[in-house]
This record gives structure tokens, C-alpha cells and sequence, in this order.
């Protein structure tokens, strides 16, 4: 009877024991889906609090969440002159590959300007910088993607370190707004 009562009371631990460690195990999937899994060395310059925040930017859908990050005024700007704000805004489920400001600024401010000003020009620039359908950092290593836009962005890269085709670097991936999901690039982006 002893015998029984102990094998009960073992099975009973094992049981236990397999659980938290089954639990556990998902607790991370868990959190990297929840805004935890931004990589890359940009990330640590996002704002902690606010509109701005990782936090902030997951509440708001892609163009407004783009407008609260200081690094970005830039994109915001050029979205707005080419009247891309409701499309980006409601769309569903897209990927935004957004430079920076720094990545406007390797453009010469005459060219810039330029583009700025012709907006099927900037329509057509801008809106291959978007895909179509989550592109997550798993998907990033080998990636192939059809743009908004008609044209293909290839990815390679691992770990924490990605880039598009061989010129963008990824600054800070996996971003998630409310309706898409960002990665900062140091390059705009030409149309091939």
C-alpha cells in the first residue's frame, strides 16, 4: 500500500515537473511575439516611453507609428508628398523596409529635393520599400520578396545581422506597428 502511495505521489511530481518545464519552454516563444524580438544595433537608439517607443509603435498602424519616431521624419515626410499615408495606414498584415534619415541624406539634397518634388517618381521609390505580407527576421537569411511597387528585394544575411541585396543594412528589425512589421535600413532603396 506504501508502495502505491509513494509511485502516486511520483507520478504526481513528474507530472508537475513536466509541466512548469513544458510551460516554460513556451514562455519565450511567448515574448517574441511580443514586440521583444527587435534586433540589430539601431534598436538601443528607439525611445523606452511613448509614442515613439517600440510599445508606443505597436498601438498605432505603420505611417503614424513611423511619424512618432524621431529617425524617420524624413520617410514621414516623403509618404505624406506622395499621399501614401491611408494606404500604408490601411493595409494589412505588410512589411515597411524604412530608411532612415541618414539614408536620405547619403542622396545628394539636389537629387533629393528632385524626387521629392515628382511624386509618381517618389510613389514608385517609396512604395518599393513595402511588401505585400510579414517578412519576420526568419524569413530575412534567404529571402526573395515581391514589392508594392512590381519589383523583387532579395535578403541575406544571420544572427542579428541582415541586409538588403548587398546595400541596405538592417539597423533594426522586426519592429511591429499595428498593422505591419518594420525593419530600419541605412539605404533607400531604387527600383531595378
Amino acid at each position: 500500500m506504501n508502495t502505491t502511495l509513494t509511485r502516486r505521489r511520483l507520478s504526481a511530481a513528474l507530472a508537475a515537473a513536466a509541466l512548469s518545464v513544458s510551460l516554460g519552454a513556451l514562455a519565450p516563444l511567448a515574448s517574441a511575439h511580443d514586440g521583444g524580438s527587435t534586433f540589430g544595433p539601431g534598436c538601443a537608439s528607439v525611445p523606452k516611453e511613448g509614442a515613439g517607443s517600440f510599445d508606443g509603435m505597436a498601438k498605432d498602424p505603420v505611417a503614424t507609428a513611423a511619424s512618432n519616431n524621431p529617425a524617420l521624419s524624413t520617410l514621414v515626410t516623403a509618404v505624406q508628398k506622395a499621399g501614401l499615408v491611408d494606404t500604408l495606414n490601411n493595409a494589412k498584415d505588410i512589411t515597411v523596409f524604412a530608411p532612415t534619415n541618414d539614408a536620405f541624406a547619403k542622396i545628394p539634397k539636389a537629387d533629393l529635393d528632385k524626387v521629392l518634388a515628382d511624386k509618381a517618381t517618389l510613389t514608385k521609390i517609396l512604395t518599393y520599400h513595402v511588401v505585400d505580407e510579414p517578412v519576420e527576421k526568419a524569413d530575412l537569411a534567404d529571402g526573395s520578396f515581391k514589392t508594392l511597387q512590381g519589383g523583387t528585394l532579395t535578403t541575406s544575411g544571420s544572427g542579428d545581422s541582415y541586409k538588403v541585396y548587398d546595400t541596405a543594412t538592417i539597423v533594426c528589425g522586426d519592429v511591429q506597428t499595428a498593422n505591419a512589421t518594420v525593419h530600419i535600413i541605412d539605404t533607400v532603396l531604387m527600383p531595378k
